[in-house]
C-alpha cells in the first residue's frame, strides 16, 4: 500500500513538473521559462497581439490581450466566459488572455457606477478618496472579467485647447502623482502585494500616455510635443516615475505623439533608457491603439509595416493594440535575420508574467449570478457623490451670494443647456438621464417643492439660436435667484474625433470636448455667454455653474457674476452634489488643479513657471524689475493653481521648520497651525511650496512640494506637518544629471500658488 500511495505521489510530481507553468504553487518564474520553452514562435508573437472577447473565439490563436466591447456589463461578462473558456479549452497551450477594459472614471460599461472626470478627481486634492474610487472601480470591473484597466493618465495639463485635458488630474507633476499613485493602490492593491501578486477583485493598470503627450503644438491631439530634455525630465516624467517605483504601475503605454521628430512607440530613449534602465520597470509595455501602425501611415518614420514593426520591437514595445498589423510581420523578421527569437522572447516574458501574477491561469470565470451585489451599490454611488462634492470648486462668492436659504426663497429659476442634462465626459458610455442626477433634478429632490422651481434650457451648448432666450429671462425675473448651468458635452464611447468635427449623429448637441475635440477658442461656446448675459440684466442673483470637461475664460463672468462653481464632470450623482453645495448642505472643498487663463491667447498658462517666462513677478513684489507683460493684458492667471473659496473662512499661524540648515542625509519637519475662524465645519488644502532658489539652470520660481487636505469644526485648530528632504530640490543640471546644488530657498504655505500666507528661509549644504 505504501509503495502504491508512493508510486502516486511521484506520478503526480511528474506530472505536474511535465507542465511546471500549470503549477499554482511554483514561482512565476519557473512558470514562465516552463511556458515559454513550450511556444513556437507564431504563439509567442500571439501572444503579443491583441483582439476582442468576440473574435477570439473565431480563432486557435492564444491572444495576449481582449478587448471588452462597450455593452453592459453583464453582456461582457457573457463574452468574457465564452472567450476565455475558448483560450483555456481551444488553443494548444491554454494561455488565458489579459481581458481590458477602459476605467478612467468607471468601468466603461452600462450598468456600472459612474465617477466623477479625472479632471475633478484631481481637483479633489483627496488621495484617499480617489484610492478608494479606485478600488471600487476594479470590484465592479473584475465582475465582468476585466483583468486590467487601460487607466490612469499620468500626464500633466499645459493647454485648455486640448480636448483631453478632461482626462488628467493636474497642471502640476507631484499633484499628478500623488492622485495617480492613489488610483493605481486602489485598483492594484498596495505595492507590498501587487509586486508579488494581483489579489482578488483587483486590477493591473495602466499609466499612460508615455510622455508629453498633454503638451501638443497648439493644443491639437496627436500634434508633436515641443519640449527639450530638460523639461521632459523635470515635469512631464516624474508621474511616471512615481508610477513605476511608488505604486509598482504594471503596464505603460507610449504615446501618439513625437519629441523632436521620433515618435515615442518608436523611442528607445524612453522605454528602454529612461522606464527600464533608469527606473527598473519590469512590466510591460502596451501600445496605444493603432501606435505602430502610425509609425508608417502617420508618423512616417517608416516604410513598410515590416519596418515599422522592426522600430517597435527594438525600442522595447511588447504588445500591438488594437489589431494585429504590425507585429504580424515579427516572424518574417526573425527568419530574416533582422531580429533575434531573443527579442520576441524578453517581450513575451513580461506580458506572462503579468499574466502569471495577476492569477489568470487559476482565475475563476466572470460571475453573473452576483451582478446586483456587486455593481452600482448604494455605497458605490454615495462614493461617487462624495467625490463629486469634494471636487466641486467655489471660484467667486461675493456678498455671501452662496449658500442659498431655502426659507428665504420663494422661488428659484435654474437656467442653461447643461442644466437639465447628465455630463459625464469622455469614456463614459451614454448621456441618457435616465442614467444619473442632472443639476435640476438634484435642485428639485432638495428642495422637495418647498419652492418653486422655475426651469428654461435657453440655447443649445453650441450654435447661434436664441429663440430660447425669452423663456429664459421670463423664469429669471419670476424667480427671486437664478442657477445658470453652462458648459460642454464630450465625446462617449462611439467615437474618437481626430478629424477635429462632431459625428453627424450627433447633430444637437456636438462634441466640444473628449479625446479629439480641439478648439481655437476656450469662451464659452455658442451663444451661452450672451444667455447669461440676458438673465444678468434682470437684476436678479446669479449663480453661474459649470459643468464642462476644460475651463473657459470666464473674463466677463468674473466681474459680474456674483458667484461662480467650477463643477467640471461630476459623474452620475453630479445633480446631487451641486445641490447640496449650492444650499449649504456641504460646504465646497475643491481647488483649482490648474490654472485657468484669461484668454486662448495667453496659452500655456501654468503656476510653475521659470522666472523668465514670467517677467514682471508680482507674487513675490520684483515690479521694479524689467519684466514682460502684453500690451492690454497681464499674464496673470484667470485664476490661479490651488485657489478655491469655502463657506468658511481659515487662519494659518505658527509655520516652524526643524532645521533652518540641512544637508542630503537630512530631513526637515515643516509645522503650520490652521484654525477654522468660521462658524461652520470646513476643509482646507494645505499647500506647501518651495522655491526662489539660485541653481546651476532655470528652475520654476515655486514648486508644489506637500499638500494636505484637513477638516476642521468651528473654532479648531490642527497642526500640519510636512517633512521634506533634499530629493524635493533636485534639479537636472547643465550635464543633465539629477543634483541638488546648495544655497538657500523658501519654504512657503500658500492657499493656491498666487497667495502665499507664510515663509521661511533655509539652506541646504553639500
Amino acid at each position: 500500500m505504501f509503495r502504491y500511495i508512493l508510486f502516486s505521489a511521484l506520478l503526480l510530481t511528474s506530472a505536474a513538473n511535465a507542465q511546471l507553468y500549470k503549477n499554482k504553487n511554483a514561482p512565476v518564474e519557473k512558470r514562465v521559462a516552463d511556458l515559454l520553452k513550450r511556444m513556437t514562435l507564431e504563439e509567442k508573437i500571439g501572444q503579443m497581439s491583441m483582439s476582442s472577447l468576440k473574435e477570439s473565439t473565431a480563432s486557435n490563436i492564444a491572444y495576449g490581450v481582449l478587448e471588452s466591447p462597450f455593452i453592459s456589463a453583464k453582456e461582457v461578462a457573457a463574452q468574457s466566459i465564452t472567450a476565455k473558456q475558448h483560450a483555456k479549452n481551444k488553443t494548444r497551450l491554454g494561455i488565458p488572455p489579459i481581458q481590458i477594459g477602459e476605467c478612467l472614471h468607471g468601468q466603461l460599461a452600462a450598468g456600472a457606477t459612474v465617477f466623477p472626470q479625472a479632471i475633478a478627481q484631481g481637483s479633489t486634492w483627496n488621495p484617499e478618496l480617489i484610492k478608494q474610487m479606485g478600488s471600487v472601480i476594479a470590484y465592479e470591473a473584475s465582475s465582468s472579467g476585466v483583468d486590467q484597466a487601460l487607466s490612469p493618465l499620468f500626464d500633466i495639463i499645459r493647454d485648455a485647447r486640448y480636448g483631453r485635458v478632461e482626462e488628467c488630474f493636474a497642471e502640476d507633476p507631484y499633484l499628478v502623482g500623488r492622485m495617480g499613485a492613489a488610483f493605481v493602490t486602489g485598483m492594484q492593491g498596495v505595492p507590498a502585494s501587487s509586486k508579488k501578486f494581483i489579489a482578488a477583485n483587483k486590477l493591473m493598470c495602466t499609466a499612460k500616455h508615455f510622455a508629453a503627450y498633454s503638451k501638443p503644438m497648439a493644443g491639437i491631439n496627436l500634434a508633436p510635443a515641443e519640449i527639450g530634455e530638460r523639461e521632459l525630465r523635470s515635469m512631464f516624467l516624474p508621474p511616471f516615475k512615481v508610477a513605476v517605483q511608488n505604486a509598482n504601475i504594471y503596464a505603460v503605454m507610449p504615446s501618439y505623439n513625437e519629441i523632436d521628430g521620433v515618435p515615442a512607440h518608436s523611442n528607445q530613449f524612453l522605454l528602454q533608457q529612461v522606464l527600464r534602465e533608469e527606473w527598473g520597470f519590469k512590466g510591460y509595455v502596451f501600445s496605444d491603439y493603432g501606435g505602430l501602425s502610425q509609425l508608417y501611415n502617420f508618423h512616417k518614420v517608416a516604410k513598410t509595416p515590416a519596418d515599422a514593426a522592426l522600430m517597435g520591437i527594438t525600442a522595447g514595445v511588447d504588445l500591438e493594440a488594437s489589431r494585429p498589423d504590425v507585429y504580424t510581420h515579427l516572424a518574417e523578421l526573425v527568419k530574416s535575420g533582422k531580429i533575434k527569437e531573443s527579442q520576441i522572447d524578453h517581450a513575451v516574458t513580461r506580458i506572462l508574467t503579468a499574466k502569471f501574477k495577476a492569477g489568470l491561469f487559476e482565475k475563476p470565470l466572470a460571475d453573473t449570478l452576483n451582478f446586483s451585489k456587486r455593481l452600482h451599490t448604494a455605497d458605490h454611488i454615495n462614493l461617487s457623490q462624495k467625490i463629486a462634492e469634494e471636487s466641486v470648486i467655489l471660484l467667486k462668492n461675493d456678498h455671501n451670494t452662496l449658500p442659498l436659504n431655502i426659507s428665504n426663497l420663494k422661488s428659484l429659476a435654474v437656467i442653461g443647456p447643461n442644466a437639465d442634462k447628465v455630463q459625464y465626459g469622455d469614456y463614459s458610455f451614454t448621456r441618457d438621464n435616465r442614467s444619473g442626477t442632472t443639476v435640476l433634478e438634484g435642485i428639485k429632490q432638495l428642495v422637495d417643492n418647498r419652492i418653486k422651481i422655475n426651469y428654461a434650457q435657453g440655447c443649445e451648448l453650441t450654435g447661434y439660436d436664441k429663440s430660447g432666450f425669452d423663456q429664459a429671462v421670463k423664469a429669471a425675473r419670476e424667480s427671486d435667484a437664478v442657477v445658470v448651468v453652462l458648459g460642454t458635452t464630450s465625446v462617449v464611447f462611439s467615437g474618437i474625433g481626430w478629424n477635429g468635427h462632431a459625428p453627424e449623429s450627433e447633430p444637437k448637441d456636438p462634441f466640444t470636448c473628449g479625446e479629439g475635440y480641439d478648439v481655437t477658442d476656450i469662451d464659452p461656446q455658442g451663444v451661452q455667454r450672451e444667455l447669461l448675459q440676458a438673465v444678468y440684466k434682470t437684476g436678479k442673483p446669479v449663480i453661474l455653474v459649470l459643468v464642462h470637461g476644460r475651463p473657459w475664460s470666464i473674463g466677463w463672468e468674473k466681474e459680474h457674476v456674483p458667484a461662480i462653481l467650477e463643477a467640471w464632470y461630476p459623474g452620475e450623482r453630479g445633480g446631487n452634489a451641486i445641490a447640496n453645495i449650492l444650499f449649504g448642505k456641504v460646504n465646497p472643498s475643491g481647488r483649482l488643479n490648474m490654472s485657468v487663463p484669461q484668454s486662448a491667447g495667453h496659452i500655456p498658462v501654468f503656476y510653475n513657471y521659470v522666472n523668465s517666462a514670467k517677467g514682471i513677478n508680482r507674487r513675490h513684489g520684483t515690479l521694479d524689475k524689467p519684466g514682460l507683460d502684453y500690451v492690454f493684458s497681464s499674464t496673470d492667471p484667470l485664476f490661479p493653481f490651488g485657489f478655491g473659496l469655502s463657506y468658511t473662512t481659515f487662519k494659518y499661524d505658527n509655520l516652524k521648520v526643524s532645521k533652518t540648515q540641512f544637508n542630503k542625509n537630512d530631513q526637515v519637519t515643516i509645522s503650520v497651525d490652521v484654525k477654522n475662524t468660521g462658524s461652520i465645519a470646513g476643509k482646507e488644502v494645505v499647500q506647501l511650496y518651495l522655491g526662489n532658489k539660485v541653481n546651476s539652470v532655470s528652475t520654476p520660481v515655486m514648486a508644489l512640494s506637500r499638500f494636505s487636505k484637513i477638516s476642521l469644526d468651528p473654532g479648531e485648530v490642527k497642526t500640519v506637518t510636512f517633512n521634506i528632504g533634499a530629493a524635493d530640490i533636485a534639479i537636472w543640471n547643465r550635464n543633465m544629471k539629477l543634483v541638488t546644488e546648495p544655497g538657500t530657498f523658501d519654504v512657503m504655505i500658500a492657499r493656491s500658488a498666487e497667495d502665499v500666507l507664510l515663509k521661511k528661509q533655509i539652506e541646504f549644504r553639500l
